[in-house]
């Protein structure tokens, strides 16, 4: 008898197949690690229906408590199978455990914090002329439709369908075939809440896009959250223009990291490093443009290439290693290839690129590289304009606080950015400038539960994180009632 995993939906209160099944690859080994259940329309159909019927016909949409009691017990029924769901991750997403610890560690808190703004949550009254009385509610807007990314998809899932639940939507959630078992230990997690009612989340695993493409333009979901890339984020509001649905995009990033003359290099260069690897650079706010002042350009360029070349690529499995395969050997593929393009109109500074011999080579792996542009259309090359979602970071040269800026924003995106300098004005100062939606001050990648994170410009529209979450799933009703004094 077989013991490999099987991966399936859970819609409606059910576990469910497909007809078409897919493989689950270890992206360190090419080695299958389990089957999943492939989806498409017919699961996106079933999940929405089924998230109608339980807002229409239950409490959910009406009851707070019952939202936060559900919520806390989700929290807490991950944090039981935490080491599962961390082990799980690394070994089909490709991260080093710490990397996957951080993901389920940052998602248990942030259930925890729905959960609590579900019942803290309120609207606005006033007694605007004498006698007549004015409150703002704010009501679920309906049936939520959450398409999540394969990078990081325990948190970055939950980041929009917690949310829709604590503001009293039900959710149908379409994941990526890349992460199939993850999504469906997720699933089984959300499944062992005994307080979530039968229908108020819906999950499916697709390796295409037919069953996303029908979330989006289903009259039955009244409100789209998707996280991935600004072509296909576009691509999404093109489609629900016609229904004029409700919608929260967070989109692909190219973050700057500025770094002044006057900057700590000891502090600034770990820093760099790490965020140009962590996630193995899949991850839509990858440090991946060193901006550097021309006073201590040539000390970091040194420093940090010595820093990317040392780092140690490796599986999962072996403890030493820093930096583990992307996704898939396809993803791997199309970052080497990045890197054999800049090289022809770009300087190299670390080659990087795909490992094509020893142990390695049988996986997704890739190697960090570092890619400096320069005079004055450098600002216009692919490598700096598009996001390329691997290791691979750009180096330019300024020379002042307007030339930095002017070069920070020369891109389309604007989800984040990261300014270094010991003096304490300036990181508020060029921060105020920058076109972004996250500016870190002598850090890098600082995300919390209670303050608001999205994108200026292609990087997205709305906002999740904090108290601005919750309204991306409500809509806003202004009560009138007049009441005259009557003696």
């Amino acid at each position: 008898m077989s013991t490999t995993p099987h991966a399936r939906h859970f819609i409606d209160g059910v576990w469910t197949d497909s007809d078409a099944i897919g493989e689950s690859l270890d992206p360190a080994t090419g080695e299958v690690l389990g089957t999943f259940a492939d989806g498409g329309a017919p699961e996106a159909r079933a999940a929405v229906d089924a998230a109608r019927r339980a807002f229409e016909t239950g409490d959910w949409a009406r009851d707070r408590e019952l939202r936060a009691r559900a919520l806390f017990e989700m929290s807490e029924r991950m944090a039981e199978r935490r080491d599962e769901l961390v082990a799980l991750l690394s070994r089909e997403n490709g991260k080093i455990p710490a990397e996957a610890a951080l993901e389920v560690d940052l998602t248990i808190s942030k259930i925890r914090y729905y959960g609590a703004l579900a019942l803290t949550e309120s609207g606005r009254a006033s007694e605007v002329k004498p006698g007549l009385y004015s409150m703002t509610l704010r009501q679920p807007a309906g049936v939520a439709g959450v398409i999540a990314p394969w990078n990081s998809p325990v948190i970055l899932s939950v980041r929009s369908f917690a949310p829709a639940l604590a503001a009293g939507a039900t959710v149908a959630l379409k994941l990526p075939a890349q992460t199939a078992l993850t999504n469906s230990l997720l699933f089984e997690i959300v499944a062992s809440v005994k307080s979530l009612p039968k229908g108020v989340f819906n999950g499916f695993t697709e390796s295409g896009s037919a069953g996303a493409r029908l979330l989006v333009a289903d009259p039955g979901v009244d409100v789209i959250s998707y996280t991935g890339s600004t072509h296909v984020g576009r691509s999404i509001m093109a489609s629900a223009a016609s229904s004029l649905k409700a919608m929260s995009l967070e989109l692909g990033g190219k973050t700057p990291m500025i770094v002044f003359d006057d900057a700590d290099l000891d502090a600034a260069v770990p820093v760099l490093t790490k965020a140009i690897t962590t996630f193995t650079g899949q991850f839509c706010m990858t440090g991946s443009r060193v901006l550097v002042q021309r006073g201590i350009a040539d000390e970091l360029r040194t420093r940090l290439s010595a820093a990317l070349e040392a780092v140690r690529v490796g599986p999962g499995t072996d403890p030493a290693s820093e930096m583990g395969p992307l996704v898939d050997r396809a993803n791997a593929d199309r970052v080497e290839r990045e890197i054999a393009d800049a090289a022809e109109y770009a300087e190299v500074l670390v080659r990087g690129g795909r490992i094509t011999e020893g142990p390695l080579a049988a996986g997704a792996f890739v190697r960090p590289a570092l890619i400096e542009v320069t005079g004055p259309d450098g600002c216009d090359r692919p490598i700096v304009q598009q996001e390329i979602f691997g290791p691979v970071a750009t180096f330019e040269v300024f020379d002042d606080e307007a030339d930095a800026v002017a070069r920070a924003n020369a891109t389309e995106f604007g989800l984040a950015a990261s300014v270094w300098s010991r003096d304490v004005d300036r990181p508020l100062r060029v921060g105020r400038e920058l076109d972004a939606g996250t500016v870190w001050a002598n850090t890098w990648a600082v995300i919390v539960d209670q303050m608001e994170e999205g994108g200026f410009k292609q990087s997205g529209v709305g906002r999740l994180n904090g108290e601005r979450a919750l309204e991306e799933f409500q809509e806003i009703k202004h009560i009138v009632h007049p009441a005259p004094r009557s003696f």
